[in-house]
């Protein structure tokens, strides 16, 4: 008898060894898999907002690149003009918060200019330079008799500029990079038009300009020039006329180019 209970004590310790090792198998391995996630690296994502918004004179954009509410950079559209006189600046300034734009400063002691990159430009510090304060696009300004035109946005005599933005912004502290395309009309409408922005959700984490999903293949700028139809340059009796006789020239090249 005492054999007998003495067998049947030692089969429960050993079921009772089984399941707690069976237990203790199922913790590690769960503990596994959560450590294993933890370890796992954020997913990369770029977030991407098609848009097709005209800025007009004296109109302003607020531009929201992780679209939570918060302004992150204003487009400012600015123009002045008298009987004679008329001059617009066109210009994009942060909200604050360590936002800034990629630009330069131009000569010594100037005023950034912020930088119109063509697609597939990388948007990341040291590798750009980024401003905090108010950067120019383009300015023009003149007369009923000449006008004339700057900056890195205008284009040729102030048609079919444009560009992307180089963005700076912070999301709970962290440092995001992002961009925004613009085209540019000083000479017509005198607006910009915005045709969309992205950013990277992983903070610190380079975008490039036009770039719209991960792994995208965005076309680098090439270093040669590209092909472009044959254009007539204004006389200088046309010059001395004014702008309204660049315009009427300029709008016969865009006509005779198909545009």
């Amino acid at each position: 008898m005492k054999s007998k209970a003495s067998s049947f004590n030692s089969t429960s310790d050993c079921d009772s060894l089984h399941q707690h090792l069976h237990a203790y198998a199922l913790a590690a391995s769960a503990a596994g898999v959560t450590m294993l996630a933890l370890a796992q690296p954020a997913t990369s994502e770029i977030i991407y907002s098609p848009t097709q918004v005209t800025i007009g004179p004296n109109q302003t954009y607020s531009l929201d690149l992780n679209n939570d509410g918060i302004v992150d950079f204003t487009i400012v559209n600015q123009l002045t003009s008298s009987a004679s006189l008329f001059e617009l600046n066109l210009f994009v300034q942060n909200s604050g918060g360590g936002n800034a734009v990629a630009g330069h400063i131009v000569n010594s002691g100037g005023f950034p200019w912020a930088y119109a990159f063509s697609s597939g430009f990388q948007i990341t510090q040291p590798k750009r330079h980024f401003t905090s304060a108010r950067a120019t696009m383009a300015w023009s300004r003149g007369t009923k008799w000449a006008s004339s035109w700057g900056g890195s946005w205008p284009g040729t005599y102030g048609f079919g500029g444009g560009g992307y933005l180089g963005l700076k912004f912070k999301i709970k502290g962290k440092i995001h990079y992002g961009w925004a395309r613009l085209d540019t009309d000083l000479a017509r409408s005198q607006s910009a038009t915005l045709y969309g922005y992205a950013y990277e959700t992983i903070p610190n984490k380079p975008i490039k300009t036009g770039q719209e999903q991960d792994n995208q293949s965005v076309k680098h700028p090439s270093t040669s020039t590209p092909t472009q139809p044959a254009r007539k340059q204004p006389t200088l009796g046309m010059l001395a006329r004014g702008s309204s006789a660049i315009v009427a020239w300029r709008q016969k090249q865009l006509a005779a180019e198909g545009r």
